[in-house]
């Protein structure tokens, strides 16, 4: 089963149990993947977190069932998962901009999330630049932080992390014990699978032999056939818009699938908001 085919398969299931307690775990189950891959996966193509996503749904189907049946907004509230009134009256007018009541008596307008279908598209008029190489395992040093995935947590404390090494001069420090195979500062994300499934350590570090400096810690990347794809353009654009390129058009059209180690974002020395900047993602391939 395709990576495209998997994801709906997963989004099928949510619509199908959206009025039920869906754990994360069994969402990622049905695409085959770990629950680090699936959300991280479905923001990169969607442009919104899982758990958004299902909240959204099922205040549009709970709007739906206000505006045309007589059930009391108290049963509408606990059908869709909401244990009060008052944080079902919360999360609404968050996402419809009016009450529950004003929705049941038509005086406001309702904002409908409709159910997801992941389409591809194959347009060859953008070519992607990319190589498969393999090489055997090395090591890399720098810094790591844990992030929860779930309500994209990490997608918020990721950028604020690049904030802080650029200022505390651990990038400085990183680009000048780069010593390696890849130039430049590395953006490593990886799997906690089967340790903390809702949780992921990302890195911020670079290829370097010999003893790990004092100040930092260091992981072991294993050996890999790798996927390596030039990104061109300022960040975090060209960076994001590469990922979601990767996803939806470079995998379905190819044979391989993720291998579910650590991947990479390359940063190499330069001025990384300039139109001309260069970098790359490295993709453990199987």
């Amino acid at each position: 089963m395709g990576w495209v085919e998997s994801l709906q398969r997963a989004i099928n299931y949510i619509e199908e149990n959206l009025l039920e307690p869906i754990s994360m775990e069994s969402i990622a189950k049905q695409a085959n993947v770990s629950e680090f891959h699936f959300q991280r996966t479905f923001a990169i193509l969607t442009d919104i977190t899982v758990g958004d996503y299902i909240r959204s749904r099922r205040l549009t189907l709970a709007a739906q069932e206000l505006s045309h049946s007589s059930s009391k907004i108290i049963d509408i509230a606990l059908k869709y998962g909401y244990d009060t009134p008052e944080a079902f009256a919360k999360a609404f007018r968050r996402q419809h901009g009016i009450t529950p009541s004003q929705a049941r008596n038509y005086s406001g307008k309702l904002k409908s999330y409709n159910r997801l279908a992941i389409q591809v598209n194959l347009k060859g008029v953008e070519p992607m630049n990319y190589k498969i190489i393999e090489r055997d395992g090395f090591q890399v040093v720098g810094v790591k932080r844990e992030f929860a995935c779930q309500n994209g947590e990490n997608l918020k404390g990721i950028p604020k992390m690049w904030e802080d090494v650029h200022r505390d001069g651990t990038n400085d420090l990183l680009f000048n014990l780069n010593l390696g195979e890849i130039k430049g500062v590395l953006g490593v994300c990886v799997d906690k699978r089967g340790e903390q499934p809702e949780l992921m350590d990302y890195w911020v570090a670079t290829e370097y032999t010999g003893a790990t400096p004092a100040e930092l810690m260091q992981l072991e990347i294993p050996a890999s056939k790798w996927g390596v794809f030039e990104v061109h353009g300022a960040m975090p654009e060209a960076m994001q818009k590469a990922w979601k390129q990767i996803f939806s058009e470079w995998f379905p059209s190819s044979h391989y699938k993720h291998a579910g180690t650590p991947d990479l974002e390359v940063y190499p020395a330069g001025d990384p908001w300039s139109p001309g900047y260069y970098s790359e993602i490295w993709i453990p391939l199987k």
